[in-house]
């Protein structure tokens, strides 16, 4: 297979059995939830026809902005010291735990692992704005985590791995949109697929996916918090180039990830190591000493849409989706920050489901601010980018900036707003001169203690790789392109109960990923591993990979008429997988497939 082209490889999967089990989950849907908002046209095509029309609703009741306050530090998730019934290799089915698979490395790792609890539950009472009534939320809660918090948000380690215990607490006797199954997934950790938060691993205690063996009220996911390729080097920790940073947390039930996504199931999960530790006071030679906790600070954006009441509206039968008019930061829509005179790490996040961004940071007459760009996807860059003033992220795209307050005189209000144009789910269009505001920022006191941070000209190498890697690779082919009103990657529809292919453990390939769809972009994540982007094709001309896409990603957008062609590697462990796209919407209307890693 080395340097061949293998071209679309697919399985030959019943596509009829499949598809009338994704039309029966969305008659089922339909029927639970019931619009809050009447369309003013929606149409669905037939078979001959892949274009929908999406409906037409009026926008979201006016909020009130700037009166909600974000927290001023975010408290990470507190850890136990026991867990009671103890975790197992196995599941611990007779415990209560969902039929999992047993955990690969367990021997390794399990032994000093640090112990976590989280309950997906439903807050009865949150309020996005004052604006709208309080109304329930589902979300991720420690035993810790202020009411002020969306989800909790865990700060781990490399070198100390994590067994946390995910409870579904949801209720069970729920209507409406979303369904009460979760199945967690930690976005770009590298771990087993047993703890990957697999489509077909949901769970409730009256459910089990068709990937688990039985239902059950908690499911042990083993986090190993170790770099990829650690097997080949023998060290327990992998390739220090390999890090990751700002991961988050979602859940990815099968056909309900958006809607469950909307509900509120997100949260972040913040690694660091020995360059990126955590401690702008850190003594070690080597470390990087950028803005720590308290002033370390993420930051989530979702689009969200309500009705004339102000509740919460979502149509997860339309495979077009609904594009939200407002945008919440951590949970609230036009919220206040107050920061100190000194430098801040912020972590973005667009936690979608389908709204893409431009961020720049502007003063009172919308002039733009500059910061440092250090991370994207979460990932450090070699070396930080210098006076930037703009950020785009697709759905699930993360990027880390820097911003210097000290720079400003205590009093001074700035905004972040968002200059992406996007009027409908397809799209988005272009960036304006000048944006939505979305956050206000606020310098409103001295920090308390010296700002002993600092951003240095060198972040974190990247992984070599070359050209002779590259062209020996086989290459894979995949098409994302819209099917029988569906979403199809290489014209087929998901089936998590088989791979459509497998892939050898250990070697690199390429692949091509190819958006030939009238006007959507499609963010496209791949599990187990990050990729290198080799090139980016447009309408047949080859683009310039900016500056920010150069390090190791995640998701990858591809454009209307764009092949981006990227190298990956799979390393480390084996087990079922899934590539699909993250405008949540596409992926729960089929656009994502299994790919099974296999030993070689």
């Amino acid at each position: 297979m080395k340097g061949k082209t293998a071209g679309p490889i697919d399985d030959n999967n019943d596509k009829q059995t499949d598809d009338a089990r994704r039309s029966f989950l969305k008659l089922s849907a339909a029927t639970i939830a019931a619009p809050a908002i009447i369309s003013a046209s929606t149409s669905f095509a037939g078979d001959d026809d892949d274009e929908s029309t999406a409906p037409l609703l009026p926008p979201s009741p006016a909020t009130i902005p700037w009166v909600m306050e974000l927290p001023k530090a975010i408290v990470p998730l507190a850890g136990t010291t026991t867990l009671t019934p103890a975790p197992t290799q196995t599941a611990n089915t007779a415990g209560g735990e969902a039929g999992r698979a047993p955990h690969q490395y367990w021997n390794k790792f399990f032994s000093y692992a640090e112990y976590y609890e989280l309950h997906a539950v439903e807050r009865p009472n949150w309020v996005f704005n004052p604006a709208y009534p309080p109304q329930p939320v589902w979300v991720y809660r420690g035993s810790n985590t202020p009411d002020k918090e969306f989800s909790a948000t865990v700060m781990a380690h490399y070198g100390k791995p994590v067994l946390c215990r995910i409870y579904n607490d949801l209720p069970q006797n729920h209507v409406g949109f979303g369904t009460p199954e979760i199945s967690t997934h930690l976005h770009n950790l590298h771990c087993g697929s047993e703890s990957d938060g697999f489509p077909g691993d949901y769970y409730s205690p009256n459910k089990a996916g068709p990937t688990l063996t039985t239902k059950g009220k908690f499911k042990d996911l083993l986090y190993p918090n170790v770099y990829a390729g650690f097997e080949s080097l023998q060290d327990n920790i992998g390739d220090y180039r390999e890090a990751l940073g700002t991961l988050f947390y979602h859940d990815h039930t099968l056909d309900f990830t958006s809607a469950n996504v909307y509900r509120g199931l997100v949260g972040f999960y913040l690694l660091y190591d020995h360059l990126d530790s955590g401690d702008e006071a850190d003594p070690t030679p080597g470390a990087l000493r950028l803005p720590s906790h308290p002033y370390d600070y993420p930051l989530a954006f979702a689009d969200r849409r309500f009705d004339a009441a102000g509740k919460l509206y979502y149509d997860q039968v339309n495979p077009e989706g609904v594009l939200g008019d407002k945008v919440m930061v951590n949970g609230m829509i036009e919220p206040v920050l107050k920061v100190a005179r000194r430098r801040y790490r912020f972590r973005f996040l667009n936690a979608g489901p389908s709204r893409f961004y431009a961020f720049s940071l502007v003063n009172g007459s919308n002039v733009k601010q500059t910061f440092t760009y250090i991370a994207n996807d979460g990932n450090l860059l070699p070396k930080p980018l210098l006076n930037q003033n703009i950020v785009t992220l697709g759905v699930a795209e993360r990027a880390d900036i820097v911003v210097d307050f000290s720079k400003y005189l205590v009093g001074t209000t700035l905004y972040l707003v968002n200059r992406m144009r996007q009027e409908e789910t397809r799209g988005p269009k272009d960036i304006r001169d000048t944006g939505v505001r979305v956050l206000k920022i606020v310098v409103d006191r001295w920090p308390t203690s010296q700002d002993l941070s600092m951003v240095p000209a060198n972040l974190r190498p990247l992984p070599t790789y070359t050209a002779a890697q590259v062209a020996a690779a086989p290459v894979r082919r995949f098409i994302f392109d819209r099917s029988n009103n569906m979403w199809a990657i290489n014209g087929q529809f998901v089936n998590v109960t088989g791979p459509r292919f497998s892939i050898p453990k250990g070697g690199f390939e390429v692949w091509e990923l190819v958006n030939i769809n009238d006007g959507w972009s499609h963010p496209i994540h791949i599990h187990l591993e990050e990729g290198r982007i080799l090139s980016r094709v447009r309408n047949g001309q080859q683009l310039p990979i900016p500056a920010y896409e150069q390090g190791r990603k995640d998701v990858y957008v591809i454009h209307e008429n764009e092949t981006v062609r990227i190298l990956i590697r799979f390393r480390d462990y084996v087990g079922k997988y899934v590539m699909h796209c993250h405008n949540l919407i596409h992926e729960d209307h089929a656009m994502m497939l299994r790919f099974d890693v296999v030993q070689a």
